[in-house]
């Protein structure tokens, strides 16, 4: 199965959306790192290394400034129309997604067909370790929990 598929079925279970979005605004990380992490269940530091700068690149040049500006449409913007502007927000709200795509299909490309046999929580902890401050073990072990 395609990372973008299992990553859909993914945030399909209860907890992984609130987990990931937690991992995400509260303790800096890249989800979509951590979940090629889970997928390709790899642990292995130069290969997530490679994959954090990649990610990292990919985040300040793209996702960020997209998930800034959907997120800065959500509220009213008198005299602006609500309907253009929560229709503008879909639109950004769509290309945060497809950047989002581009950056697991790069990743998936970088795993190879290999799988690295790693534990779900401990593919998240080294992934969590290579995108830079690591996030707590406890917020790990739910996403791990959720994913299941």
């Amino acid at each position: 199965m395609s990372l973008w598929d299992w990553t859909l079925r993914a945030y399909g279970r209860p907890g992984v959306p609130e987990a990931c979005l937690r991992l995400q605004d509260a303790f800096g990380q890249n989800t979509s790192l951590l979940l090629w992490a889970v997928w390709a269940e790899t642990a292995d530091k130069a290969l997530l290394v490679r994959a954090a700068e990649l990610a990292r690149a990919w985040e300040a040049t793209a996702l960020v400034p997209l998930r800034e500006v959907r997120r800065a449409l959500k509220a009213p913007f008198p005299p602006i129309d609500d309907g253009a502007r929560e229709g503008l927000r879909d639109d950004v709200k769509a290309a945060e997604l497809r950047c989002e795509r581009v950056l697991m299909e790069t990743l998936e490309a970088m795993a190879g067909d290999a799988r690295g046999g790693a534990h779900e929580l401990d593919a998240l902890k080294a992934a969590s370790q290579a995108w830079g401050r690591a996030a707590p073990d406890d917020e790990l072990a739910a996403l791990a929990a959720a994913l299941g």
